[in-house]
């Protein structure tokens, strides 16, 4: 039978270590906070920001939202990211992507603090996810693989596709499974026949925005797959880059929404608590 990995479990467990962690912080008189920067004009990125502040809020977390209109400039945005950066109680930052097309994201997102990168985004983080150095890694990848050990699987050794290679999932996710010693496919959405990649593998991660583009006759009944695609339908539901019948024929796949969505939400305030750590030894470094 299909096991669906649902995500759950292991996201209550990394929310509670992150409410041992936020108490301790508070009865050393630091008080957790974390700032979100939201550009108007995307429904689905108002919904997930939303959902992190009532997220916050369960943990004990100060939240701050930070929303502007679509036509903010950039130097608006650098002048307010630098305040955030300044700000010794504000102890994360967060990007909503995407922006809007008049927005250098790269200079957008390079102008975060890499202690403060609760997402992973900075060119510093990134390294050290590459290198397996101290940094904030990228939070949706690190649910991608935590979720998979948590159902009792590890690629070590195994034949890993990877479906999409995007800055923020599929980049570093790659590295994070070269360190886990996989043999990794790198495919995208326009790679021809991927069900011939598919039948090799003994995992798949998909993260591409693509709805549906897994289909049931692409994969096996040994394979597992983890879903990381995020897609919006015409009805509002959200759906996930894997069609949702290849549940029934694959050993087990992680459901959209309940899978790694929920896991990256949690993952995300493991890493706040990281970021006050790393910035609590840069201010004893300095003293």
């Amino acid at each position: 039978m299909t096991k669906p990995m649902k995500g759950k479990e292991f996201a209550d467990s990394i929310r509670q270590d992150v409410l041992t962690q936020v108490e301790a912080w508070k009865a050393q008189g630091r008080e957790p906070r974390m700032a979100t920067i939201l550009i108007e004009g995307d429904p689905a990125s108002l919904y997930y920001a939303e959902a992190k502040g009532r997220a916050a809020d369960k943990l004990g977390i100060d939240y701050e939202l930070h929303k502007f209109p679509g036509n903010v400039t950039e130097e608006f945005l650098l002048n307010v990211l630098d305040k955030l950066n300044r700000d010794p109680d504000v102890h994360g930052i967060m990007l909503e992507l995407p922006l809007p097309k008049h927005l250098t994201k790269e200079r957008i997102i390079s102008a975060i603090d890499p202690r403060k990168d609760v997402d992973g985004l900075t060119a510093s983080n990134l390294l050290a996810t590459i290198n397996g150095t101290t940094g904030l890694y990228p939070a949706t990848p690190l649910a991608c693989l935590g979720l998979l050990k948590h159902h009792g699987y590890s690629v070590f050794a195994k034949h890993v596709v990877l479906i999409g290679i995007g800055e923020t999932v599929g980049k570093p996710l790659l590295h994070l499974l070269l360190r886990e010693k996989a043999t990794v496919t790198v495919c995208n959405s326009k790679t021809p026949d991927l069900a011939l990649h598919l039948k090799r593998a003994d995992y798949a991660f998909v993260a591409t925005g693509r709805k549906n583009l897994v289909t049931a006759e692409m994969v096996h009944e040994n394979l597992v797959i983890v879903d990381a695609g995020i897609n919006e339908t015409e009805d509002g539901s959200i759906v996930g880059d894997v069609a949702p019948d290849v549940l029934n024929h694959v050993a087990a796949m992680t459901p959209t929404p309940g899978g790694v969505g929920t896991v990256t939400t949690a993952q995300l305030f493991a890493n706040l608590m990281l970021a006050m750590k790393l910035q609590l030894n840069g201010q004893e470094e300095c003293s």
